[in-house]
């Protein structure tokens, strides 16, 4: 693999991989050429700096691609787009970082990848904690915010109760609870947001 082949902003993100970021894509590139779906060690501990270079690694080949693309059609592009594909392959097994999620998620969107946007919104409940998907329910894709929203209705009661305290996630917490509440009938949230009202009442007496 020439890595200068994909052009100086790739190159220059890849020559300040560590080696151990380096071997997860050139081994993620070698199983995607051999037909084999690419595996992150689960007992490997989560490394958030991997995430960040891995995140501006793929933001690069996107770019590259596409600029390609349009120079040179689709077949020109097409090694620069394999490798940025086993380079979410890999994010998308160890990432937990709601940044990254949301890059994931617009670029399978965008490339009408509706089987990949469900598997994310899948892992969103799993990997990520309520304030990072409070954050994602922020974001400005509107796809990003609907599956943020979604993951967090999923959240159990007393953790969303527990949001409810925060002041910069409460009103998110609280759709989520009303949710609950009204499309799922359950009790739980429905306690909590009647003791978060009348909490609110005595506080302004």
């Amino acid at each position: 693999m020439m890595i200068e082949e994909f052009g100086p902003r790739v190159a220059n993100v890849w020559n300040h991989l560590r080696t151990t970021t380096r071997n997860l894509v050139e081994n993620a590139w070698q199983s995607a050429g051999s037909g084999s779906a690419p595996q992150v060690p689960r007992s490997a501990p989560y490394d958030p700096r991997a995430d960040q270079e891995l995140s501006q690694l793929l933001a690069a080949l996107d770019d590259h691609a596409q600029q390609t693309e349009i120079l040179a059609g689709r077949e020109g592009a097409r090694e620069a787009r394999r490798l940025a594909d086993a380079c979410a392959n890999v994010l998308s097994q160890q990432t937990q970082s709601a940044e990254v999620f949301a890059q994931l998620i617009v670029r399978a969107h965008q490339r009408n990848n509706y089987a990949q946007v469900d598997a994310l919104a899948e892992l969103l409940p799993e990997r990520l904690a309520p304030s990072e998907l409070c954050e994602l329910a922020r974001a400005n894709h509107v796809i990003v915010r609907a599956l943020a929203h979604e993951a967090l209705t999923q959240l159990p009661t007393s953790l969303l109760a527990a949001v409810l305290r925060d002041p910069v996630d409460a009103m998110i917490a609280r759709q989520a609870l009303e949710r609950q509440a009204t499309e799922f009938g359950s009790e739980d949230a429905q306690r909590i947001l009647r003791e978060a009202i009348e909490g609110f009442e005595e506080h302004f007496d």
